[in-house]
């Protein structure tokens, strides 16, 4: 420590701080962060969804005396994101033409009576991979998949054009109004088939 000729008190009023602070010592104790640190980790991977608030009470509820801002705090320090839905990919194109539900009632008995295809997003570490899966309904088999960086038509068409080669066609395909699943490109594809 090095022995300054101004007292503290003058050099906290040159400085306009409160002489408190300059006493002050740091209670963090890093060992107590490490802890809580792999335990947040643990519960981050058993529950990814889990915000600071659900993460707080999971942790008060193993013991651990913490708050919401220390969480948020140590959620930051490590990187750590919640998952949640994100982008909406059933956004429906306002020229293409709306198709009626089929299903309203009907009872699916076997393979290949009905299909049906839906897009999700797999989060990477920066942005976003599209997935297309055509799935039958009666076995649950996915078809064919697909992945894809953007939210175009073609890796969907490739996906349905696969489905349709290895098994055939069905009886009626269900999708949501998504605009891939009603664009031209992937009607006519359908229509094709009959």
């Amino acid at each position: 420590m090095t022995k300054h000729e101004l007292p503290i008190a003058r050099r906290c009023e040159l400085l306009s701080i409160p002489r408190s602070t300059a006493y002050y010592k740091s209670t963090a104790d890093p060992s107590r962060d490490e802890v809580l640190m792999r335990a947040m980790d643990e519960i981050h991977l058993r529950l990814p969804f889990y915000g600071s608030r659900r993460l707080c009470d999971e942790l008060v509820e193993e013991g651990h005396v913490v708050n919401r801002k220390c969480v948020q705090r140590l959620m930051r320090q490590m990187g750590m994101n919640t998952l949640y839905p994100g982008p909406n990919t059933s956004r429906a194109h306002h020229a293409h033409k709306v198709y009626p539900y089929l299903l309203r009632a009907l009872s699916i008995e076997r393979a290949n009576q009905v299909w049906c295809a839906d897009i999700t997003y797999i989060p990477m570490a920066k942005g976003f991979v599209y997935l297309v899966a055509v799935m039958d309904w009666y076995s649950r088999k996915v078809l064919s998949w697909r992945l894809s960086n953007t939210l175009d038509t073609d890796f969907c068409v490739a996906a349905l054009n696969e489905a349709l080669c290895k098994f055939g066609t069905p009886d009626i395909f269900n999708t949501d109004q998504g605009s891939q699943f009603t664009s031209e490109d992937f009607t006519q594809v359908l229509k094709d088939a009959d």
